[in-house]
């Protein structure tokens, strides 16, 4: 446990300002639910409950398409998130994360449900000025297996303050293996992030490269 932030989240948040990044694990006994749309390729709803700063226990749905329409996939699932370090810097914070999971998933292109392991990593360093976050997910069943790769790089115009709203210009780089997408799904958001006393919200939007929306919203509370 020594090797884990001793300080609640909350408290981290009131020194460094609000946190510009998605994170699975808000604060201790907080909880988090995000929803995620992308046309024409993965959306997914998310909800976790943290009983330590450290972890949270939740469940999710994620629905895949595959680009050319040859198949579509339901994963509803439960997970464990894990911060597995987090570092506190004078003007920065980075922190890793693991996630790991199980369940069931309907699809198109075979019969029946499918049993379905998960499992991932995400990475993050953020300042008041810059944002970095990378984070790859890999689902397998008997009936298919495929992985997302998510890279996102975003400034924002001004320093923001905890008791104001955060504007952030962000660039995402995603690929997918599986047959889900051939390239990258490339896509410019504009996220809106504000921290209240009570938790915080968090919105993105913005256009792919091929002219479809990218949305994403985040409520802590």
């Amino acid at each position: 446990m020594k090797r884990f932030f001793a300080l609640p989240a909350m408290a981290v948040l009131l020194f460094a300002g609000p946190p510009a990044s998605a994170k699975p694990i808000a604060f201790q006994n907080g909880w988090t639910a995000m929803a995620e749309y992308g046309a024409g390729t993965m959306s997914e709803a998310q909800t976790y409950y943290a009983p330590k700063f450290w972890y949270s226990i939740g469940a999710g749905q994620l629905r895949i398409d595959a680009e050319d329409g040859r198949f579509s996939r339901d994963i509803s699932y439960v997970r464990t998130n894990a911060l597995l370090k987090r570092w506190n810097l004078p003007k920065a914070q980075a922190n890793i994360f693991a996630f790991g999971g199980l369940g069931r998933a309907t699809g198109s292109d075979f019969s029946g449900a499918e049993t379905v392991g998960q499992a991932g990593l995400q990475a993050d360093y953020e300042t008041l000025r810059f944002y970095s976050s990378a984070k790859s997910e890999i689902h397998h069943a008997t009936a298919f297996t495929h992985r997302i790769d998510t890279l996102q790089l975003g400034f924002a115009p001004y320093a923001h303050r905890y008791d104001g709203v955060a504007t952030w210009i962000v660039a995402q780089g995603r690929t997918y293996t599986g047959g889900i997408y051939d390239g990258v799904e490339a896509a410019l958001l504009l996220r809106l992030f504000a921290a209240r006393s009570w938790g915080s919200v968090w919105f993105e939007a913005g256009p792919t490269l091929d002219g479809k929306l990218q949305a994403m919203t985040m409520f802590n509370f």
